[in-house]
């Protein structure tokens, strides 16, 4: 059986509530300052901003890596471009604008 004496005096007593009124005082204040909906939507908002940076700063990695890619097929190691890739490529696209300026132009007329 468990002991239920307490030696303690009315004034520890006392003191001890008012200790844990205080405590629950804090905690109850800090519960309502959590579920308050300006600091839900505050939260909601950081979580979106710090995902939407993380998305933005992968996206940036992609694209620099891709560039990076381009860049060392049409540019040697000493910088001047490679004529054999750059002189095609400019060729098709050309081309390509050519075709789509005439057919611009056929639909209008």
């Amino acid at each position: 059986m468990a002991d239920t004496s307490d030696t303690r005096t009315p004034a520890q007593i006392e003191a001890d509530i008012r200790r844990r009124r205080e405590v629950l005082a804090e905690t109850l204040d800090e519960i309502g300052v959590r579920v308050h909906p300006k600091t839900i939507v505050g939260d909601a908002k950081a979580k979106v901003v710090a995902n939407v940076d993380h998305t933005l700063g992968r996206a940036y990695v992609q694209v620099n890596r891709a560039v990076s890619e381009v860049r060392a097929r049409f540019v040697d190691e000493s910088g001047a471009p490679r004529l054999e890739r750059v002189v095609p490529v400019a060729l098709v696209a050309v081309g390509v604008v050519g075709l789509l300026t005439l057919r611009s132009r056929r639909r209008r007329g």
